[in-house]
This record gives C-alpha cells, sequence and structure tokens, in this order.
C-alpha cells in the first residue's frame, strides 16, 4: 500500500480518545509505542486481540512501551465496547483508543483496508500495528486481513528485538527470543567489537572465511 511506511515520521494528528483529545507526538512523547487499528468495535477477532494488548500493558510499560488503540466508530461505542474486552479478558484497558468516526486518521496512518467496506461503502482499518521508536519513526509494521489475529507474544519478540538494536550495534537472527545471542552489525570491524562487548563474542567459521557471522550477547 502507498503512504506512511518504514522510516516514516508519524504525523502529528490531534485525536479524540477514550482518554480524551491529545497530539500523537504528545502521547508517545519520548517513549516506543505500539499504535494499532482494528476493523470494528464488538467483532470476534478485535476483542480478543485488544484483550490480549490489556493483559500485557504492564509487561510492556515495563519496557517503556506505550499502547494506542483505534477503530472506527465513535467514543461512546468505544467505552460500552470495552466493558466486553474487559470481561473477556478479565483485564482492564488501562490505554486509549481512537475514535475516528469520519476515517480520515486511518487514511493518513496508512491502515485503511485496499479491499475490504463496510455496508455503507466506507473504507474500513485493516488489522495494523506500528511499532513507533521515540524519534516519532515508524521502525515496523505488521498488516493482517481481518479474519486473521495476531500474535502478540511476536509483536513483544520484535519490539525487544528493535530496542536491542537501537542500543546496540547488533541485529537479531532467524528465530531470535530474548535472552538469545544476537549477531553483531557488519559494519563494526572485529577491533571495536572486542571494546563493545567486553564479554566477548563468537565468530562463525564459514568456507568464505569471512568473518561476518559474530554471535554475542547483550543486556
Amino acid at each position: 500500500m502507498p503512504g506512511l511506511t518504514l522510516g516514516d515520521t508519524i504525523p502529528n494528528l490531534e485525536v479524540d480518545t477514550t482518554d480524551g483529545k491529545m497530539k500523537l507526538h504528545d502521547y508517545i512523547d519520548d517513549s516506543w509505542t505500539i499504535l494499532f487499528s482494528h476493523p470494528g468495535d464488538f467483532t470476534p477477532v478485535c476483542t480478543t486481540e485488544l484483550g490480549k494488548l490489556a493483559a500485557m500493558a504492564e509487561e510492556f510499560a515495563r519496557r517503556g512501551v506505550k499502547l494506542l488503540g483505534l477503530s472506527c466508530d465513535d467514543l461512546l461505542s468505544h467505552v460500552e465496547w470495552i466493558k466486553d474486552i474487559e470481561a473477556y479478558s478479565q483485564s482492564k484497558v488501562t490505554y486509549p483508543i481512537i475514535a475516528d468516526p469520519n476515517r480520515e486518521i486511518i487514511k493518513q496512518l496508512n491502515m485503511v483496508d485496499p479491499d475490504e467496506k463496510d455496508s455503507s461503502g466506507a473504507p474500513i482499518p485493516s488489522r495494523a500495528l506500528h511499532i513507533v521508536g521515540p524519534d516519532k519513526k515508524i521502525k515496523l509494521s505488521f498488516l493482517y486481513p481481518a479474519s486473521t489475529g495476531r500474535n502478540m507474544d511476536e509483536v513483544m519478540r520484535v519490539l525487544e528485538s528493535l530496542q536491542k538494536a537501537s542500543k546496540h550495534k547488533v541485529a537479531t537472527p532467524v528465530d531470535w527470543k530474548p535472552g538469545d545471542p544476537v549477531v553483531i552489525s557488519p559494519n563494526v570491524s572485529n577491533e571495536e567489537a572486542k571494546k563493545m562487548f567486553p564479554h566477548g563474542f563468537k565468530t562463525v567459521d564459514l568456507p568464505s572465511k569471512k568473518e561476518y557471522l559474530r554471535f554475542t550477547n547483550v543486556e
């Protein structure tokens, strides 16, 4: 889809939410933020997703991460829907949910489903999720169809990967999980790596004899 994508700055929109009016940049402040959209209130997959995020909110907060939902229904609908989400998940919804009844915000945030329309023919949100860094730039995006619920453990995993990459000159290899070794970026020389990673690193012996696959551990 055209529009807002990786590396772009989130527009500083003023939005109505279940926690009152706010500007997106003020809400993000200097934190990581997960901004996620949903096709509609009182729908089954969305209810399970927002319930899971409510249950995980403290885990995200411990990592310096804020949550911000979005659906195209109005605030009154959101308030009533939250009661269902909390009953289903047995967790309190502590994050705000943006109302976008005019379907304008989803367009500016690149969260429009390219195919699906509501009964009146108006566009509806995709099941989109942006991870936004403290610099207000999009670091990662997921885009799922309405029929497929997201894996919130994967959201947590990639968030931790992004945070490590921003703190150290590292990347995370295939199937990486928090606590696993990471790989040192190719633009870091062995001499630099010895200073940056005092606990040491392991270089994999490859047929090419190129010493580019180096594993280490970081906090």
